[in-house]
């Protein structure tokens, strides 16, 4: 059982560099990775990596910039392990996410994906528990301190309205399961958590596992942080939750549609964000915020 590791890659080298070296440290070889660099302007890094004599790693380069959706999706398409991970290109793997992941995979084969338990770090590689964090794993995210917890249908899409717990770039697929269902191109805030509902939707199960062998990069500097203050991170969000409450509606599924309907942590993220936005955003930001907070 491979692992199959897929790095798109736009932003700074040396971060990229690094989450290369922490999948070249894991005490279990059984991965292989591929680099799409999204012709990212610095002949550094495809120089860095004719030198790298590591045969695991494939390192491709797009002619021009596609965007973060394409690259996700060409992530998808080009894996051919049965089990594939869309890794950032500034987080990092512990040395024993590949064995912790695949001891989950094999206790439970029939899970579509796997969270593994996460760190946060900042940009200087410190360890790093903002607000939205901590909401996260102590609020949100189920208590593995057990062992493994299995979700499914409507408690894991109720959890996950509530307040998205998962992190993206940790998250193992399978490979087929991920394949059926497609990345959202009117949605580029909100694609993860609309491709993990689909799932969910189709009947996807998700295992959360105790052993805390990834570290998440937080910073200013990111997407999701830059679109709060011209309003579009929070557009979009009311019109996928207006989506959910349709879709779990028909369901019967009434926590989710409840949970959608209020969507309570997100206008409180939207409270907390509230002077930042006011003060650097744009007239159009603004609006979009009161808008999330009381519309």
């Amino acid at each position: 059982m491979t692992i199959e590791i897929m790095l798109p890659f736009w932003g700074e080298p040396r971060m990229l560099f690094q989450t290369v070296a922490s999948v070249q440290a894991q005490s279990d070889p059984a991965w292989r990775m591929t680099v799409i660099d999204d012709a990212y302007p610095d002949d550094s890094v495809a120089a860095w990596f004719a030198e790298l004599d590591d045969d695991r790693i494939v390192y491709t380069r797009n002619e021009r910039n596609a965007g973060i959706i394409a690259n996700f999706r060409a992530s998808v398409q080009r894996a051919s392990a049965d089990h594939l991970v869309i890794l950032g290109s500034d987080d990092l793997l512990g040395r024993g996410y590949v064995a912790a992941v695949r001891r989950a995979i094999a206790a439970h084969p029939d899970a579509d994906i796997i969270q593994p338990g996460v760190d946060v770090i900042d940009q200087n590689d410190q360890p790093s528990m903002p607000l939205a964090d901590r909401v996260k794993q102590r609020m949100l995210a189920p208590d593995t301190t057990g062992g493994d917890v299995v979700l499914t249908g409507e408690p894991l899409a109720t959890s996950l309205v509530k307040g998205d717990w998962l992190y993206w770039p940790s998250l193992v697929f399978r490979t087929e399961t991920i394949r059926r269902h497609d990345f959202r191109d009117d949605l580029p805030i909100a694609l993860d958590l609309a491709i993990l509902l689909d799932i969910v939707f189709d009947g996807g199960r998700l295992v959360a596992i105790p052993e805390r062998v990834f570290f998440y990069r937080r910073h200013s500097g990111s997407a999701s942080q830059q679109t709060l203050l011209d309003g579009r991170r929070f557009t979009d969000d009311r019109r996928f939750y207006r989506e959910i409450v349709e879709r779990a509606t028909a369901r019967g599924w009434r926590s989710t549609a409840s949970a959608a309907r209020t969507r309570l942590l997100a206008r409180l993220h939207a409270v907390t964000e509230a002077p930042r936005v006011l003060r650097h955003g744009t007239p159009e930001g603004r609006k979009a915020l009161w808008h999330h907070i009381f519309g």
